[in-house]
């Protein structure tokens, strides 16, 4: 089991420098891709995108108008994101190289939607990560 997404698994997290362009937009991460796909508008989609950080497209995203479809389109967003991010061929790589391990996206500030905090939570981020990695497997099979 892989329960953290730091130091040799840095590359799961949605804040690694994983740049890749979706109709015309390059995002620097999964995590500026994932915000600005919340907006209503290409100005503040630009705007998440271009941010200097991952902290800084997060807390963007959370001020934006977000789009009234939102809950129920945030995983397949965050799914399409993934593949994007892991046809990048060394993370494509990387991901295959986690074998069959169980993937969680255990954290310590308290997201029980995406990851898993103090034992508890959801690990839907976690859970995108081994299903694009299942994808990958039955390609290359």
């Amino acid at each position: 089991m892989i329960d953290s997404f730091r130091n040799k698994y840095s590359f799961l997290s949605n804040y690694e420098l994983s740049p890749f362009t979706v109709n015309g937009v390059v995002f620097p991460t999964m995590e500026h891709y994932f915000q600005a796909m919340k907006a209503t508008n290409q100005e503040d989609l630009l705007e998440i995108a271009k941010a200097p950080t991952p902290g800084k497209a997060k807390r963007l995203g959370r001020k934006v108008k977000i789009r009234s479809d939102w809950e129920y389109v945030k995983k397949d967003i965050m799914l399409e994101g993934l593949r994007k991010k892991f046809a990048i061929p060394e993370l494509r790589q990387k991901l295959l190289d986690t074998g069959d391990a169980y993937l969680e996206e255990g954290n310590t500030w308290g997201d029980c939607y995406w990851g898993v905090c103090n034992g508890t939570g959801e690990n839907n981020l976690g859970k995108l990560l081994m299903r694009v990695r299942e994808e990958i497997q039955n390609e290359c099979s």
